[in-house]
């Protein structure tokens, strides 16, 4: 069983490791997920775009309209066009999550993942582009598109539902990570092993940052960029690397160790896994 100590220990370690790429890492993800630390819906995205001044310009122009006919019939067109880029505006931001945006994210569990193995820089974020790459791009939009229109359409029967898919899907960008060729079936059906038994320890290991989230409110989120970002993506990833060593199936990447890894063990003194010859299973 895993402990919230264990997971930020092995997180602090390759923060210290690879500083500066996962800096910018975490910089990256707050951008494409909005702004925040998570989440990268496009349907969020949708339902937002129309929040703000232009809702409350169109709320004034409809009162406006409502002293007289004349002003209705004036402003008809004009209510048409501003109707219409709210329109291709929520379009567009949909297109723009679900056809760059998820596999940008991919990307980043792709760094998180090798960075929880060994040190990774600035100079390998060019894996950002890992699910771009012929034979894995379909594969992980659709993925992707399913994880979020199954935690919106929970999310309709109260907020609940939607939270508890939330936690249950939380693997599925790490597994696409680790192999995005996996089809849909089984990739919900690992995530949902890997969480059973363990979403609420997860929603508590959330919760442990709040300290964290309320100093970030107070630099105005400076140190979300240089320190509390990274260290919750890496904790995350390391999450994601205990509880996929007993997951049913192998789906493992080699390149990244994984059981050779585990079968090595884990050094917590300089945050690495040793790992073993496959050709003779020895050390």
């Amino acid at each position: 069983m895993w402990t919230r100590s264990e997971l930020k220990n092995k997180a602090k370690i390759a923060l210290k490791r690879s500083y500066w790429g996962l800096v910018l890492l975490g910089l990256i993800f707050g951008i494409i997920s909005g702004g925040g630390g998570g989440g990268y819906s496009g349907f969020n995205n949708a339902r937002n775009t129309g929040d703000g001044e232009s809702a409350q310009g169109i709320t004034n122009i409809f009162s406006g309209a409502a002293n007289g006919a004349d002003m209705a019939e004036m402003l008809a067109p004009v209510l048409g066009v501003v109707a219409g880029v709210l329109l291709m505006a929520i379009l567009v931001g949909v297109l723009l999550a679900i056809f760059v945006f998820y596999p940008l994210h991919i990307g980043c569990y792709r760094y998180l993942e090798e960075a929880s193995y060994e040190q990774r820089t600035v100079s390998d974020l060019g894996l950002l582009g890992f699910a771009f790459k012929k034979g894995r791009y379909g594969n992980v939009v659709k993925n992707m598109f399913l994880m979020e229109l199954f935690v919106f359409l929970w999310s309709l029967l109260f907020i609940i539902p939607g939270i508890i898919k939330t936690y249950e899907y939380r693997m599925i960008p790490f597994i696409l990570a680790e192999n995005p060729d996996l089809d849909s079936k089984q990739v919900f059906a690992l995530s949902k092993e890997m969480m059973t038994g363990n979403k609420w320890a997860a929603f508590v290991l959330d919760l442990s940052f709040i300290g964290w989230i309320f100093l970030t409110i107070f630099t105005c989120g400076i140190l979300a960029i240089f320190y509390v970002t990274p260290y919750m993506l890496m904790t995350d990833a390391y999450l994601y690397d205990t509880l996929k060593q007993n997951a049913s199936i192998d789906y493992f990447d080699r390149t990244l160790g994984a059981q050779a890894a585990y079968a090595g063990g884990y050094s917590a003194s300089t945050g690495d896994y040793q790992t073993f010859d496959d050709s003779d299973n020895t050390l």
